[in-house]
C-alpha cells in the first residue's frame, strides 16, 4: 500500500512538472507567435532571425511586388518583428520610406549576412520626392526593424545576423 501511494505521488509530480514545462514553453513562445499572426501579411512567409541572443520573426520579401510594398501602411512594429528583403544577386540597393507610418532601422547585409551599413530611426517620408537610403557596397539582403532597435542592440557594421532561408 505504501509503495502504491509513493508511485501515485511520483506520477502526480511528473504530471505537474510536465504541465509547468508546457506552460513555460507556451509563455516563452507566445510573443513570437502573437507577432507572427498579428503583424505579418498572410501572403508573406516568416522565418526566425537572430541578432546576438535576441530572436525575431521576420517576413520575407522576395519578389518585386513584396519589395515595393515592404512595411508600408503598418501602424506599429513590435520589438521582435521585422522584414527581410531578399534579392537574387548582390548589388547596390536603395530603400525609401514612402507610405511608411513608423520610424524604421534599415540594415544592409551582404551575401554572408554581415552588416555593411545601416540607417537608424529613419522617419516616414512626409513629402515627395522621398529620400532614398543607399547601401555602401553591393548587398543581398536588407533588414528593416522598429526604429532605434539596432542602436539598442548595439548592432554595428561587420556584425553577422543569423537566419536560414528555404531554397
Amino acid at each position: 500500500m505504501k509503495q502504491e501511494v509513493q508511485s501515485t505521488a511520483h506520477s502526480k509530480k511528473n504530471t505537474m512538472q510536465k504541465t509547468i514545462s508546457l506552460k513555460f514553453l507556451l509563455y516563452a513562445l507566445y510573443p513570437m507567435l502573437f507577432a507572427a499572426l498579428l503583424f505579418s501579411s498572410p501572403e508573406l512567409k516568416t522565418i526566425p532571425l537572430h541578432i546576438g541572443s535576441k530572436q525575431f520573426v521576420v517576413e520575407i520579401a522576395d519578389t518585386e511586388e513584396k519589395h515595393l510594398r515592404g512595411l508600408m501602411f503598418r501602424e506599429f512594429i513590435p520589438d521582435n518583428f521585422g522584414m527581410l528583403f531578399v534579392y537574387g544577386e548582390e548589388e547596390y540597393r536603395s530603400m525609401w520610406m514612402k507610405n511608411c507610418r513608423v520610424h524604421l532601422d534599415i540594415i544592409f547585409l551582404d551575401a554572408n549576412k554581415k552588416v555593411i551599413n545601416m540607417y537608424i530611426n529613419v522617419p516616414p517620408c512626409e513629402m515627395e520626392p522621398c529620400r532614398t537610403y543607399v547601401s555602401k557596397s553591393p548587398v543581398k539582403y536588407v533588414l528593416e526593424l522598429r526604429g532605434n532597435l539596432a542602436k539598442e542592440l548595439k548592432l554595428k557594421p561587420g556584425d553577422t545576423i543569423f537566419f536560414i532561408l528555404d531554397k
